[in-house]
Order: structure tokens, then C-alpha cells, then sequence
């Protein structure tokens, strides 16, 4: 991939990160991006045919060496700064839906807020919101 990314794509990317972070994507995390994909706002242009090859690409860039370091980057890079919290939700809610964070993907949102220069209150804000929306009765 040589070409500038999409708005869409960085968001897609972030998703497609949160679920590979701990080298498992779970049936329910790819459950709900496509769920995220066909219902948020934020995707209402995008052509959900291309999902795979954004995927893709984003398992490519992540495979390359300084991968994650790479990745992210591109993705602040594409995004407008009136995104990066949207970035950091999905990706809190790609987590959540498999019921609990692990070690790493608590490590992937602590790289993300710093690359997309997030204050910690708004991060804490998302992330409880996200807890409170996956909790069992």
C-alpha cells in the first residue's frame, strides 16, 4: 500500500489493531466492527465492500517492521484531530465486546491516546462509557 489512507480506513485500522492486539480476533470483536461499520454515522459514506482490503492492508502494515509504530502514524496522519477520540472509542469498543482488556490491549490504548495526543479524562470518560454498555446483568 503506497496511497494515502482514507479517513475511514484509519478508523477501520484502529478497530482492525484493537482486535489483533493480543493475536486473537474473537468472533465477537469482528462481530462488532462490522456492526460499528454498518451503523455509526461516521461510516454512512463508506463502501463496505472494501472492508477486507482495508483490513488487509492494515495487517500488511502491521507485519512490517516498526509495524504498530507504522500503523499508528498512518492512522493519526489520516485522521483530522475532531477523530481521534471517535479512534480511541472504537477502539475501546472493539475491546469490550469480548468481555474483559488484557495486559496488551491496555498497552495499545495507552500508545494510541499518546500518538493522537488525547487528555486522560476523555480516554477515562470512553472507556467507562464502554465498560457501563458491556455490562451483564
Amino acid at each position: 500500500m503506497n496511497s494515502p489512507i482514507t479517513s475511514h480506513d484509519a478508523l477501520i485500522y484502529v478497530m482492525v489493531m484493537a482486535s489483533a492486539v493480543d493475536s486473537a480476533m474473537s468472533d465477537k470483536e469482528l462481530g462488532r466492527i462490522g456492526q460499528l461499520i454498518r451503523n455509526l454515522p461516521a461510516f454512512e459514506t463508506f463502501d463496505a465492500d472494501r472492508l477486507i482490503a482495508v483490513s488487509q492492508d492494515c495487517a500488511d502494515l502491521l507485519s512490517g517492521p516498526e509495524g504498530m509504530d507504522i500503523t499508528l502514524e498512518t492512522i493519526r496522519d489520516a485522521l483530522p484531530p475532531r477523530l481521534y477520540d471517535t479512534a480511541y472509542a472504537l477502539a475501546v469498543e472493539v475491546m469490550a465486546a469480548d468481555s474483559g482488556v488484557r495486559p496488551e490491549e491496555i498497552r495499545l490504548l495507552q500508545l494510541l491516546r499518546d500518538r493522537l495526543r488525547l487528555d486522560k479524562l476523555t480516554c477515562a470518560a470512553l472507556e467507562r462509557g464502554a465498560i457501563a454498555r458491556y455490562r451483564t446483568i
